[in-house]
């Protein structure tokens, strides 16, 4: 049976626990919408996590959890809550590294998917930016999000969901 509007897939195992949550670190993310309609079609509870408070939908499978305005909050909250089998997302590789110290599957902005085998590149690659920056070199910010973006995001939310799923039936 396939999922079409209005299908809720079931996610919830033993004694009612749901299989995953859905965490978004929230501040500069900009796929938020895409991440709700994806949860509210599975049938998945979606923490949002920032530094402020922001406008979420009314939903009871949606909160929003404002932390103190301190470097790192979200982020330590956020690394706190993930267990294995939820999904992240996040453009932090910091916290990306954290979550998936914790058995959490990690998913950036653009649809990266982020793994224990690419996890120190991309910190590699962080730190290196870092150092050129501090020494006074001029680089590139991120290319703008586009379209496409949206679209390999949207893409890998739902094969993620759908490996926990499958990771998850005996």
């Amino acid at each position: 049976m396939g999922i079409g509007p209005g299908v809720k897939q079931d996610f919830h195992g033993l004694k009612g626990r749901q299989l995953l949550h859905i965490y978004i670190d929230g501040d500069a993310c900009p796929v938020k919408q895409e991440t709700y309609k994806v949860a509210e079609r599975y049938g998945l509870d979606v923490t949002v996590v920032a530094n402020s408070w922001m406008r979420v939908p009314g939903a009871s499978w949606l909160k929003l959890v404002v932390v103190e305005k301190e470097l790192d909050s979200a982020d330590d909250w956020i690394a706190e809550h993930a267990e294995k089998d939820d999904i992240v997302i996040t453009g932090d590789f910091p916290l990306a590294a954290r979550c998936l110290d914790n058995e959490a599957r990690v998913i950036g902005h653009k649809g990266r998917a982020f793994t224990e085998e690419n996890i120190s590149d991309a910190l590699a690659s962080r730190h290196l930016l870092t150092m050129l920056r501090d020494q006074g070199e001029m680089t590139k910010g991120p290319p703008p999000f586009t379209q496409k973006d949206r679209s390999k995001y949207l893409q890998r939310l739902d094969q993620t969901v759908n490996e926990v799923k499958r990771d998850a039936t005996p």
